[in-house]
């Protein structure tokens, strides 16, 4: 391991973090010193050809699987010893994203002041996170990916990596995920951030002295929540149906009435959210979302995607209402050559890209990873 990545320790899935120097941004603001988290499962093979980057979600983590660490990983179906992204005939990277709250320099890290950036973190957008990944692969010695692949945010990813350095991305799986953040995507955003920038315990940003925005954090969970599921799954797994004991029209006041099932089930998604994330990091990763658009500054989307040489996966959930399958087949359609729309087909909506990613197994392997 290169001298200035530090804090590694051996074994598969342990998080380690790496330092790439400073960092300009595309919107003009700059980071001293830029710390990146990441995990490695596998070896390096001699000549740097097996390297595949894994990416994740907006609140996703680089934990993609367990390995040595006691945790499960995200994506521990997909990626591990004799699975489709098999560790080890594969060296599988994952870095926690640039503003990100697990490991990765972000709002709650300590500014050159020794005080939280809070408010003071600047703009990142999915591009700024790709140019710092690009600097820790060159540390790792990985000068060209074997695969690069993600599911939702970690698909913009994938997709900038392949568009901003061709020659360094052989294969790109962009999995339920679109082009570009279409209006309907980052009106869902903008009412998640509003959420939070409103909630009084915010302050701006600046709120690590005191308690953080947990109501605010929680409502933007709610609100993303819905679009990760689908309406069929919500209506058989719920209903009309009432929480326990508690009665929905058993009060006089309406703050005092009891909650149907699914109201919890919101109520349960924002609790853990708000358990393990930083309202800051939520907010700087979902303006980075509402950036990707690959044609910016490229000219058509089809002239952005017709240069790219990567050999590229493209796949949808068949009942995702956050990203349509209509935007793959638009992703796929500007790419150069016949590319195909996979489709895993779940009731359950966008999140079925995690948990449901093994239906891709046969055409993965047939497209990335022959044995």
């Amino acid at each position: 391991m290169p001298a200035r990545t530090a804090d590694a320790p051996h074994g598969d899935g342990l998080l380690r973090v790496g330092s790439i120097g400073p960092l300009v941004l595309e919107t003009g603001g700059e980071l001293p010193d830029v710390r990146l988290a990441f995990e490695t499962w596998g070896r390096l093979n001699e000549d740097g050809s097996n390297a595949v980057l894994v990416q994740h979600a907006l609140t996703g983590s680089s934990h993609v699987a367990r390995g040595d660490a006691k945790e499960e990983g995200w994506w521990d179906s997909l990626v591990g010893p004799g699975r489709t992204v098999d560790t080890d005939r594969y060296f599988v990277v994952s870095v926690n994203m640039l503003g990100g709250c697990y490991g990765s320099t972000g709002p709650a890290c300590l500014a050159p002041d020794g005080t939280p950036w809070g408010a003071r973190f600047p703009f990142v957008t999915i591009r700024d996170a790709v140019r710092a990944e690009s600097l820790l692969a060159d540390q790792l010695g990985i000068g060209r990916w074997h695969s690069v692949l993600g599911g939702s945010m970690g698909g913009a990813r994938a997709l900038e990596w392949a568009l901003m350095f061709p020659e360094r991305v052989e294969r790109c799986a962009v999995i339920a995920c679109s082009a570009a953040s279409s209006a309907e995507q980052i009106a869902f955003a903008q009412a998640q951030l509003q959420a939070i920038r409103l909630d009084p315990a915010y302050r701006g940003g600046d709120y690590y002295d005191g308690p953080p925005p947990e109501a605010g954090l929680g409502v933007a969970r709610r609100i993303a929540h819905i679009t990760y599921r689908a309406e069929q799954e919500l209506e058989a797994r719920f209903g009309r149906a009432e929480q326990d004991a508690e009665r929905p029209l058993g009060a006089v006041l309406p703050a005092d009435r009891g909650r149907y099932r699914v109201e919890s089930y919101l109520d349960h998604q924002a609790d853990k959210l708000v358990d393990r994330f930083d309202a800051n990091s939520y907010v700087i990763l979902t303006e980075a979302l509402m950036s990707h658009d690959a044609a910016r500054g490229r000219g058509s989307l089809e002239d952005a995607l017709g240069a790219a040489t990567s050999e590229f996966f493209i796949a949808a959930v068949d009942t995702d209402r956050l990203y349509f399958p209509w935007q793959s087949h638009r992703l796929a359609a500007a790419l150069p050559g016949d590319v195909p729309v996979h489709l895993i087909s779940s009731p359950m909506g966008h999140d079925a890209f995690l948990t449901q990613i093994h239906q891709l197994d046969d055409q993965l392997r047939a497209a990335f990873y022959p044995r």
